[in-house]
Order: structure tokens, then sequence, then C-alpha cells
């Protein structure tokens, strides 16, 4: 089989892979599958090279097509990697890899056991201010992690399909698993719905994980600022990432509250501490570009991708949780644990991080 490329989806999303693949990839694109004849039009005057179809079995039938890439709506991410995996392709999906932990689990499976590569779009995994956030706190410069806090905020993209978190909590789950480095333990949700019965248009989610080390997670398509920032704050220094921000999107805070000697009532007392604000000098390449490269390599050297289908039952595994944390009025649910077989702990930097000299 040869290494040609087909793509799943001219949405939203679909477009920006569109993008990158035509860069990326060049005349190993043949096919774009949507369902929409608005977007075959739009997606021809833009890729005239490309074959633009509404036929999906034209392109899993093409045995010169190795690779598929899946950006349509999440409750159709299972259905048709299940069926590019069947077909023997190589699958890269958008988040949420499946609406269920069951199904992203039996995907993850049937990857390994047909040796093929199955990559989660968990992009933010792939930014370079989250990647040296996470070598950061790997090195110990942080000190121990105490908590996360992550805000995505909008006016817009409003769905009726799935609730904000199903939407865009993954981001935020992946990047909390990604700098912490183990997987969460439970989770306690609360929501509210304004727009949509049924679904939940603001979210606050908290994530619990080994060593008391908690993530607060606020998700909305309803707010008045667009707001994309994630707040890490440990036993020596605090860290703030803020997309929107191109000029510093990580900030150091040298700040902290450190313990003094109780005085002679035995009240134990804090000094705090205001020292240096350092900005770091970071990459500026398209996470997204970093991604689809991640994946075009993984496919050809057969090297397992750092955001694998494990990795999404992970996330999964967690917003599920939500949903039985809604459903009980927001109390602490355990998030289920998702075996992985040995032959899929190929990378050294999945180790979990000792967060704290009591993590469990």
């Amino acid at each position: 089989m040869t290494s040609k490329i087909g793509l799943i989806g001219f949405g939203y999303w679909g477009t920006n892979l569109a993008r990158n693949l035509a860069r990326l990839a060049g005349p190993r694109w043949r096919y774009l599958v949507d369902a929409s004849p608005e977007r075959r039009r739009a997606a021809t005057k833009r890729y005239p090279d490309v074959v633009v179809t509404d036929d999906l079995d034209a392109l899993l039938g093409d045995d010169e097509v190795g690779a598929v890439l899946i950006a349509t709506p999440a409750p159709s991410h299972a259905p048709l990697a299940r069926r590019a995996l069947a077909a023997g392709r190589h699958v890269f999906v958008e988040k949420p890899l499946a609406m269920s932990l069951a199904d992203a689990v039996a995907l993850a499976d049937t990857a390994d056991r047909s040796g093929l590569v199955l990559m989660v779009g968990h992009t933010f995994e792939y930014v370079p201010a989250v990647e040296w956030m996470r070598e950061y706190i790997r090195a110990g410069e942080l000190g121990d992690v105490l908590y996360l806090h992550s805000q995505r905020l909008n006016l817009g993209r409003i769905q009726s399909d799935l609730h904000s978190f199903w939407s865009i909590g993954p981001h935020d789950v992946s990047i909390a698993n990604h700098l912490l480095g183990t997987d969460a333990r439970w989770v306690a949700a609360q929501g509210g719905r304004y727009l949509h019965d049924g679904v939940e248009d603001v979210m606050f989610v908290t994530v619990g994980y080994p060593g008391d080390v908690v993530a607060h997670m606020h998700v909305s398509w309803l707010d008045p600022a667009k707001t994309r920032r994630t707040t890490v704050v440990g036993t020596r220094r605090m860290l703030v990432y803020d997309d929107l921000r191109p000029e510093a999107r990580v900030t150091v805070f040298d700040k902290g509250a450190e313990p003094v000697e109780p005085d002679g009532t035995g009240v134990r007392r804090y000094r705090l501490r205001d020292g240096a604000v350092h900005v770091p000098e970071l990459s500026t390449a398209e996470p997204l570009a970093l991604e689809l490269a991640h994946f075009l390599d993984c496919v050809r050297t057969g090297t397992r991708p750092r955001t694998d289908g494990w990795n999404g039952a992970r996330v999964v595994a967690v917003l599920e949780a939500a949903d039985a944390s809604l459903r009980a009025g927001g109390a602490a649910v355990a998030v289920p644990r998702v075996e992985i077989p040995g032959s899929a702990r190929t990378r050294t930097d999945d180790a979990s991080l000792d967060l704290t000299a009591a993590a469990s």
C-alpha cells in the first residue's frame, strides 16, 4: 500500500487540516470527502488537484490510500475511525476520539492489533508553549505542583449535539494530563443549560490527580471575552500560559508562600515571596503543522504517535466521568483507569511525574 492520503470533512477544522495537508503532503493528498455540496465546491476551487467527492467508499476502496484524516462532527469520529481501521488505513481523528470510553479503548486496541497508526488531534500537546511548560515542570523548576486552573471561553461556535465540555474541554483535559504526566483519578462537574435543553453551554469541572493535585476547568461558548488560559501553581514558582498573547504565551512568576517559624502562640505563618517575572523565548511554529507533520512521520516510520489512541482514551475517560458527575448533581465520580497494554508503552515520557512527595 502506498502513501496517498484522504481527508474526511471540510468544515470548521477540516479547512485548517486541508491547508496544512496541501503544504506538507503535496500531491500525496488524493481525496477530500464531504457530504455538503457547498463545501465540496469550495474545496474543488481551492484544491483543484484533489479528488473531491461525497463517496467515502471511493476513498477507502483505493488501495493507494494508506492514511485517512477525520475532521467531522464528534459523534461520527468513532464510526468513521472504525471503518478506516477495518479497511487497513492509518487514522488521524480529531478530538474527542469517541463519545464513550468503550469505543475509544476498542479503537486503540484495534489499531495496535492491526499494526496501524491511530493518532488523536490533541493539538495543544504540540503547542511549543505547552511543551516548554511540561519540560519546566519535569525539571523541578516549579517545585511540587499544587493545582491548575484553566479557562476556555468565547461567544460562539455554539453546538447542540454535545455539551461544551465534550466540545472544547478535551483541550484542557489533554493539557492537564500532558503537563502532569499522569492519569486523572476523579471528576466533579456542574454546568448550566441556557440555549438548548439538555446541552450545557457552560461547565465548571474539577479533575483530581494523584498527590491531591486538582485541575479546575471552566469552559463556555456563552461568554463575552475570548479566553484561552492555563495557570499552574507550584511550591517554588507559578506559570501562566495565555494562548492569545503571542508576545508572552508563557509567563513565569517567581512567587510563592513560604512557611516561617511559628510565633509564641504556635500559629504557623507564611512569608509571601514576590520575585522576578520571566517570559521565555518560544518557537512560533504552528501547532497544527507540527501535529500533522508528526502524524505523517509516524505513518512513514511506523512510530507510535505522541497522542495515540490510548492518549485519546484517557481524555475520553475524564469526559465520560464528567457526564456521570453531572447526572449525580456534581458529586465526585471516579475516572475509570485505562489499562494500556505493555506494547503501547513505548515512549519514555509516558512515565508519571512525582508531583509531590505524597503522590500515589
